[in-house]
């Protein structure tokens, strides 16, 4: 059984700064895509930026682009999300995913495995 588990999430001011971690007990997540998503109280859950397992391209969302970056350490099995410039329409609890295995990275319709998720919230 594959955990995913996040850290790092906490309370920022506006134009702060978080960086969360996503930490997989698998084997190697090496050969899997990896995502971060987030979910807003009242609100559904959306993508915010995803990486390839390969070349490790990214992609992202419109409202976080230009403020917050993916990163992936294969060797510790680990992604993480910086968060920068941090506005309070970012608060949410932010999920990681791995694993696609349905469409693509960016636009996966399945992931195998999520994390329990992190509280982040920015406060003016």
């Amino acid at each position: 059984q594959v955990r995913l588990v996040e850290s790092g999430g906490g309370l920022a001011q506006v134009g702060g700064s978080l960086r969360l971690s996503c930490v997989a007990s698998a084997r190697t997540i090496s050969n899997w895509a990896l995502g971060w998503f987030r979910q807003a109280p009242g609100k559904e859950r959306e993508f915010v930026t995803g990486i390839s397992a390969s070349f490790s391209m990214t992609a992202y969302a419109d409202s976080v682009k230009g403020r917050f970056t993916i990163s992936r350490d294969n060797a510790k099995n680990t992604v993480y999300l910086q968060m920068n410039s941090l506005k309070p329409e970012d608060t949410a609890v932010y999920y990681c995913a791995a694993d696609c295995r349905g469409g693509t990275w960016q636009r996966c319709d399945y992931w195998g495995y999520w994390g329990q998720g992190t509280q982040v919230t920015v406060s003016s």
